[in-house]
């Protein structure tokens, strides 16, 4: 049976910032199935922001839901076929992507103001400015702009390549949806800050991430991307 696409898009200008963590902290939100995508016993999760372009949706043009940014909080799992990601929370600033990622997919997407501001020269810079409850938070990150593409044994590449996203459905079944697009190239970083608060921003689970240093941070180009429809995990 043929693969039936549910959206393309192009994804650009991802901002990945990753921390380490213990496996415990994750395995509430796994779901079934799934195990950890490890890397000598450490869990990992990343604050991801990019840009969606030129969005179709079953190849239909939805009128001021072309072009958004979104930033989300992700972790990264596999099962006996492939590896993917699970995430903990998406923001996007179009409460009908929300609606429809919740009632399709049951994705945990919420609307919120972003700004995005990209800056192309010698030098890149990007910033993704997040307005959730009174508060605004900042990714900033300034990069060469001298795009390489990662070997596939590198870090940079077991976090930006990835063939599948996994969800829960309203009950309880795992969800697998197939992503494709060829292999990113990224840009060398030379500086990035934010000010995310994960506590009051995800839960009290994730405020351990306020004190530590990213284990990886990285830019990518990113490319045009088809989503495939969700099915249940056999």
């Amino acid at each position: 049976m043929e693969k039936r696409i549910f959206l393309t898009a192009e994804w650009r200008n991802l901002i990945n910032i990753t921390y380490k963590t213990d496996v415990s902290v994750l395995k509430p939100y796994l779901p079934k199935g799934l195990v950890l995508d490890t890397i000598d016993k450490s869990a990992f999760i990343s604050l991801v922001a990019f840009q969606f372009l030129e969005t179709r949706v079953k190849g239909i043009l939805i009128p001021f839901h072309i072009n958004f940014p979104e930033i989300n909080l992700r972790f990264y799992v596999k099962n006996n076929n492939s590896r993917g990601v699970v995430f903990i929370r998406e923001f996007v600033p179009k409460f009908m992507v929300s609606l429809i990622a919740n009632k399709i997919y049951n994705e945990p997407y919420l609307t919120a103001d972003i700004e995005e501001k990209i800056n192309k020269g010698n030098m890149i810079s990007a910033e993704y400015k997040l307005k959730l409850k009174n508060s605004e938070y900042f990714i900033r990150l300034n990069a060469e702009n001298n795009p390489f593409t990662p070997g596939e044994s590198s870090t940079e590449h077991f976090f930006k390549e990835h063939t599948s996203g996994f969800g829960t459905d309203h009950s309880g079944n795992t969800l697998v949806y197939e992503v494709e697009h060829p292999v990113w190239k990224i840009y060398p970083v030379t500086d990035y800050s934010h000010n995310f608060d994960f506590g009051k921003i995800y839960s009290a689970a994730f405020s351990f991430l306020n004190e530590e240093k990213p284990c990886n941070v990285l830019f990518a180009e990113g490319s045009g991307v088809k989503v495939f429809g969700a099915e249940k995990l056999k």
